[in-house]
């Protein structure tokens, strides 16, 4: 009885310990969390500009063609999709992979009407465990990603598809809606369509040497910054995700650390009961 009362202290010192280690980084996300939804707030006003001044150019002139704005036959289709690099974030990275994996599977016959682009090592891992080409790939991005960190991934996907290396891209990622809800998406990103605003009545502006120029340069950025504003919605799902994930393996661990000290008195209630009851019968056997 001794060993197993020493078992059970053992396994609840254990729980002690991983519920501290939970516990931090439940903290360490959610005072991550609010610096990745700053950041996401921050990098707005930059992509509501480019978006209205891409579409005054669009309002204002007529006949500019350009291949991101052209739908094509979709011979091979590019998906980029967006992930994390470490796991402890409960359904994060399966949610988004399943999905993807789904498109994969209802919309294509063979891997060479797909191209994949991927941001993050879970989701590099996990297509080459099943053996699918990847085109471009980045990894260890921080908790707060710069443009500059994904500018490689996102410039190789607009640019394959302005060369007609593909007829589509789309963002695959996790749309953050809050600490408890993060939402996997698969969103049509080129070719785009008409961009509208939104946000009252366009400024009018002159270009030089022209609309169409100055459109061409402003498409591949706009692209991009979406592709980035991707990114963020996705860091910050992740680590929402994770603070929810380690907030349940706190309480869990509370759970266990309970049902393991109710077991741990019970038991020691035994032995005490045990000895007890072996004194007296030892106590009567010398009396007799």
């Amino acid at each position: 009885m001794a060993k197993g009362i020493r078992e059970i202290k053992r396994q609840i010192k254990s729980t002690q310990n991983t519920r501290q280690i939970t516990k931090a980084m439940e903290m360490v996300a959610a005072s991550k969390l609010r610096r990745a939804q700053e950041k996401t707030e921050a990098a707005r006003p930059y992509s509501e500009k480019l978006r209205e001044v891409v579409a005054s150019i669009a309002s204002a002139s007529t006949g500019i063609r350009h291949p991101m704005l052209e739908k094509r036959e979709a011979r091979k289709t590019a998906y980029l999709v967006i992930t994390s690099d470490r796991g402890l974030a409960g359904g994060y990275n399966a949610n988004v992979l399943r999905r993807v994996s789904n498109e994969l599977r209802d919309r294509h016959t063979s891997p060479d009407e797909y191209v994949l682009y991927v941001i993050g090592r879970k989701g590099r891992d996990y297509f080459r465990r099943r053996g699918i080409e990847i085109a471009e790939t980045v990894t260890e991005l921080s908790d707060s990603p710069s443009f500059a960190d994904i500018k490689t991934v996102a410039a190789r996907a607009v640019r394959d598809y302005e060369l007609g290396h593909t007829d589509a891209l789309y963002l695959c990622y996790n749309q953050f809606v809050n600490a408890l809800t993060q939402i996997p998406q698969v969103e049509a990103l080129l070719p785009m369509e008409p961009v509208s605003f939104d946000g009252g009545a366009l400024q009018s502006y002159e270009f030089e040497p022209s609309a169409e120029v100055v459109l061409g340069e402003l498409l591949p950025r706009y692209a991009e910054t979406l592709i980035y504003k991707a990114v963020l919605e996705g860091k910050a799902s992740e680590l929402g995700a994770k603070m929810t994930a380690m907030g349940s393996a706190t309480k869990n661990a509370s759970k266990l650390i309970n049902e393991y000290t109710l077991t741990y008195n019970r038991a020691r209630q035994a032995a005490i009961t045990q000895e007890i009851t072996e004194i007296v019968a030892g106590a009567s056997a010398a009396q007799s």
